[in-house]
């Protein structure tokens, strides 16, 4: 666990992940209110790579779920395995027959076979998606639900109750409450406005791009043999083309290749010109207009 907030900044760096007292204030929060985290910023900040470290730093085992447009709660939570009742059914026909002997429709049928006593929907044969592995674990898990806004707001609703109370209703087997808290790391792109009731139920932390020093910290860090003076220049050629009409501006990640890119081309003594950076553009900006955008502005951006 993390004792303090100053533990909780050791131990992220520890990780490689460079960050701020805010952040380690919340994630700390996190940590001993047993609150999740619901973490907003523009693509490519390190929203996700927050709940992978978490879970490196305590030592506990991260388990995703990745948002997409149309989820639902069974992609989510749980289903049940139908081939393998359907196998049982084959297998145990006899009895299933005196089971289901005097009932006249499907649905009082599926009403016999679905009594406790007869297990056709038991726990046996259900499959736990990331929710119900969460909270259903014997072990303390780290849950992200990672790009939520990616989601409809219908489904925001599934997650209130886990969220809240930290137990999932499935109709066939009742409420299943959580085994151990999970510590759960949300992340959004802010594409949509999240609700209030979501938001209700979180801590709430903004990561921005960060600033030209704390970049070059996480260059230095993150790229091998790379110098202090290479590393400025890349830290603040990027924080310049980000402040550019961009369709997308260039992630930490991108960042992060183009100075390694950089390190393979120049070495540690290269200078960075305007030949250079117009050549390896490729690497930092993935769109067309935005290439042809930073190249109008390379030679100012090199002042």
């Amino acid at each position: 666990m993390f004792n303090d907030i100053q533990d909780t900044l050791k131990t992220l760096r520890e990780q490689k992940y460079i960050t701020s007292q805010q952040v380690a204030t919340v994630l700390f929060l996190g940590e001993k209110l047993k609150k999740p985290v619901l973490v907003e910023g523009p693509p490519g900040v390190g929203k996700t790579e927050i709940a992978k470290v978490v879970a490196q730093g305590l030592n506990l085992e991260l388990i995703r779920l990745q948002c997409v447009e149309g989820i639902d709660q069974h992609t989510a939570i749980a289903e049940f395995n139908y081939g393998k009742q359907i196998l049982f059914t084959q297998i145990l026909r006899d009895q299933v027959n005196e089971i289901i002997k005097g009932y006249k429709t499907i649905s009082d049928s599926v009403r016999a076979l679905s009594k406790p006593e007869h297990n056709f929907f038991s726990e046996e044969f259900l499959i736990e998606r990331p929710l119900l592995k969460a909270i259903n674990s014997e072990e303390r898990k780290v849950l992200l639900v990672d790009e939520i806004d990616r989601s409809d707001a219908e489904f925001e609703a599934f997650l209130l109750e886990i969220l809240s109370d930290y137990q999932i209703s499935i109709p066939e087997l009742g409420t299943i409450r959580a085994k151990t808290i999970p510590y759960v790391v949300l992340t959004s792109n802010n594409t949509r406005e999240l609700s209030d009731a979501l938001k209700r139920r979180c801590l709430h932390l903004f990561i921005d791009y960060p600033s030209v020093e704390v970049e070059k910290e996480i260059i230095k860090l993150k790229v091998s043999g790379i110098d202090g003076k290479l590393a400025d220049t890349v830290a603040k050629i990027v924080n310049s083309i980000r402040k550019l009409d961009l369709k997308k501006k260039p992630s930490i990640g991108e960042s992060l290749d183009w100075a390694r890119t950089l390190l393979i081309i120049l070495g540690d003594e290269g200078q960075v010109d305007e030949d250079v950076v117009l050549s390896t553009l490729g690497v930092l900006l993935k769109h067309e207009g935005d290439v042809k955008v930073a190249s109008r502005n390379v030679a100012s951006i090199l002042k």
